[in-house]
């Protein structure tokens, strides 16, 4: 299962690339629960510096607010598990960057975190960019720590696709 997944996210990650070049675009990433796990996977892709700009490895909500400008409001009322802070996150990373598309996971990948309103595997997502409006989503992911880990970042770079394609 293990190796099906990095396939995939290597599938995913060349893609990507070639989406983002044929539309001009480059990209910036904000990362937590998946550690960077996604900006590995991109950046396995020979000449990806050419659409990759930058990651952001956030895992503290201290790093999320010094880094990405996550409003410390922001992480009290919702939490570092929400879209909002997903949200907070995906337009940070533009600001912080030369990209012109970002994403953002934030989760609980566990196997501890967890509770009865974000039980483990729940993971936030957004997606922002210049003349793109942030979009957000929460999945709910199973598995153990890696495989929820994996499927975020395989979730991520879907909606990337999701995105571009849709501006064809």
């Amino acid at each position: 299962m293990a190796e099906h997944a990095d396939l995939k996210l290597n599938e995913l990650a060349a893609t990507l690339g070639a989406t983002l070049k044929t539309h001009g675009a480059c990209l910036a990433l904000a990362e937590s629960c998946t550690g960077g796990m996604v900006a590995a996977a991109i950046t396995s892709i020979a000449g990806s510096s050419a659409w990759f700009d930058r990651g952001f490895v956030t895992y503290s909500n201290a790093a999320k607010m010094e880094m990405l400008d996550v409003a410390e409001s922001t992480l009290n009322r919702y939490g570092a598990v929400s879209e909002h802070t997903a949200t907070e996150m995906a337009i940070g990373a533009l600001q912080h960057s030369a990209a012109n598309i970002s994403g953002s996971i934030t989760g609980i990948a566990g196997p501890d975190g967890g509770s009865l309103e974000k039980p483990v595997g729940t993971v936030c997502f957004a997606w922002a960019g210049v003349n793109i409006q942030p979009t957000t989503e929460t999945c709910l992911f199973h598995g153990d720590r890696n495989a929820i880990r994996q499927q975020a970042a395989i979730h991520l770079m879907a909606g990337f696709l999701a995105i571009l394609n849709a501006q064809a």
